[in-house]
Order: C-alpha cells, then structure tokens, then sequence
C-alpha cells in the first residue's frame, strides 16, 4: 500500500565506490517500437532498481534519456526499461565509461513455428477478422459484439513489489493523485468504480505540492468539480477512497470531519488540516464539501507515535489535504481544464456525498 507521507523526507542516490570521473551525461536510447513508461539505472550489483527516472511522462522510440551519475558512482550500470503493455528489457552491466551510448532493445523475435501440411491440402487463406463496429476486431474466441478480454497490460503482476492509493477523476481520462503515489512507479493499474483496471501514464507532477497527473487509456469515469468560493475553519468535510487495501473492505471508504486550520503543518499555506479519520492508501484521494465539491487532495497524517513520544499525548485526527486551489493550479499549468462550482450555504447528507463520489474516484496499484 502506498504510505501516507509521514511528514518526511528521503533523500536516494547511487552508493559511492571509486571510480572515474563522469564529465559527460550518458544516453540511454529507447530503441524498441514501443514508448518506455519506466526506466531505472542502478550500479551493477546493486539489489533493487531505484527510482523511476521517466517522472515527466514516457520515452517515445527513438528518443533518449540523459543521465550524469556522480563522479563515485563507477562505470558499471544495470539498466531496466519497462514498455508499454508490461514488457521489459534489461541490460546488465553496461560499461558507461567506454561508451556513453546505451541501447536498449528487444532481443530478436523468434522465426514463427512451420506447420505440417499434406502436399494435397489447400493452403488456409490469409483472412483478417471481420471488424465489428466500433472498429474492434473479432479473433479466436470472441463473440461478435463482445469486447475483447484485458489485455496483460492491463492484469496485475502478482510478482511486482506493489504499493496503492486513491485517485480521482478531473477531466477526460485524466485522474489526480499524489506525487508520492506514484513516484518509482514501473507500472501504474487504474481501477475504477465500475471494476475495469486501466493503464495509466504520468504526464505531470509536482513533488513539491505533492502532486501528479495520471493519463488513463480509456473513460476512468465522471469527473468531480472543484469549489470555487472559499474554504472556512470549521466546515464540514468528506473523504473518500481506499485506506488499507488487502485489510478493510475491498471498496471504498468514507470518513467524515471538520475543516481545522486553513494550513498545515508548520502554517504550511497549501494544506488544510481536517479531522476526518484517514489511513494508508487514502493518500490522492478526494476531499468534498457537503455540496459534494472538491476542496482539496488528502495527502498526509501526523505520527501520532512520535509526537507522543515527545509530548507525552497522543494527538487525534491531525490530518492533511492539499488545498484545492493548489490542485487547480497545477492541472491549469498542465493543459487540464478543471470544472469549478459554487458551493452554496447548507449540507447534503454524506451519503449523498460518497454517492455522488463514488463513480469518480479510482484505486491505484504501483508496481514496481
């Protein structure tokens, strides 16, 4: 399950060893067909792949990625690409050092099987499926009519190290989340409200405001407005999403609370603190009024151990959302064109609120 940020920071870097200088970037070329949605270059031997490097969105064919280790960092690098769909390639021990040109491709695709055929048998003919409409074809299998069957691109790697979070939907195939959600992602699965899971890209993120866009291939569902007049303390609040994934209930979760304080932690200007109960997993998550607009993206918790450990009292429900102006912001900057309501004076029932949620908001799975 994706943490919720503990109010801390972690810094990652390659592990020193002696080596020769790096005056020069090397390039890491996409030489396959496909876009690259992940890439990672750790020193040989090393146990885990790092971080995703492709945090600005995917590395199309042909192009390259530029990468300047530290001068410790060595010259021999493992490197892995992960495509589109799940595929993979994987170069072990390149040698940076004698050449700064690193290529990763498919290996070779094997000749097709040759079948028996009687020297008096017609060959079959060479006959595409008919398309259906819409333009999907129907193979081996398929009904007419029907839709065709996920794709492995879509099926989750049970053998991936996973992590998952909340998102919600904020313009046509287009989802919000946390930056933290989806940082070091190799793979990201959408599942939506109506059980399909959807590939997804990050186009944009902002690790400062902790967040991300998420491109879904295919409609995650409808998409949620945004308040446009201002938050008060005191305000009544809902969250929505997916704490503790593989614990509590499969589907979603609402909690309710009040708006605190107008800022965070350490009179952090870009979050709210709320009392609503949240756990792992919430993170990316919506935060509604009781019009059912989003005011802002559930983000964090306070360590309600450590603080007592210093103070000796256990704080209750101290907890953190990204203002929705914030949000707003950041989609603007990246070509998103939020819908943005009025909220009037009053309350609608929660229930209404989670209902009118529920279709929009998604659960995230980070493979790594």
């Amino acid at each position: 399950m994706a943490p919720l940020l503990i109010l801390a920071s972690l810094l990652t870097g390659l592990a020193a060893t002696p080596a020769l200088a790096q005056s020069e970037p090397f390039r890491v070329f996409n030489r396959t067909p496909t876009p690259a949605t992940a890439l990672h270059a750790v020193r040989s031997g090393r146990p885990d792949w790092g971080g995703n490097l492709l945090n600005r969105g995917p590395l199309a064919p042909g192009a390259f990625f530029a990468l300047r280790p530290s001068e410790s960092a060595g010259c021999r690098f493992d490197l892995r690409m992960v495509l589109e769909g799940g595929q993979e390639v994987i170069r072990r021990n390149a040698d940076i050092c004698a050449d700064r040109t690193v290529a990763m491709a498919l290996p070779p695709a094997p000749p097709p099987p040759r079948t028996a055929q009687r020297d008096n048998a017609p060959a079959a003919p060479d006959r595409k499926p008919e398309p259906l409409p819409g333009g999907v074809a129907a193979g081996p299998g398929t009904a007419p009519g029907a839709r065709p069957a996920p794709g492995p691109g879509q099926r989750p790697n049970p053998n991936a190290r996973a992590s998952t979070g909340t998102g919600f939907v904020v313009g046509p195939e287009q989802v919000l989340t946390n930056h933290h959600v989806i940082e070091g992602c190799a793979r990201i699965l959408v599942r939506t409200a109506d059980g399909r899971s959807l590939p997804g890209q990050v186009p944009a993120a902002d690790a400062r405001r902790d967040l991300a866009l998420v491109r879904v291939t295919g409609n995650p569902g409808p998409v949620l407005a945004f308040r446009a007049n201002p938050v008060r303390r005191g305000e009544s609040v809902v969250t929505y999403g997916f704490p503790l994934a593989g614990m509590l209930s499969s589907g979603p979760t609402l909690t309710t609370g009040e708006v605190s304080a107008l800022a965070g932690l350490q009179d952090n200007p870009t979050q709210f603190q709320i009392s609503a109960p949240v756990q792992q997993g919430n993170s990316g998550g919506p935060l509604l009024d009781r019009q059912g607009n989003v005011i802002g993206v559930i983000v964090s918790k306070l360590n309600a151990a450590r603080v007592a450990q210093r103070t000796g009292d256990i704080p209750q429900n101290v907890n953190f959302a990204v203002k929705g102006t914030e949000a707003v912001d950041f989609l603007r900057r990246n070509g998103v064109t939020p819908v943005m309501r009025e909220s009037p004076s009053g309350e609608r029932p929660a229930v209404d609120v989670g209902e009118q949620a529920h279709p929009s908001t998604v659960f995230i799975r980070c493979e790594r």
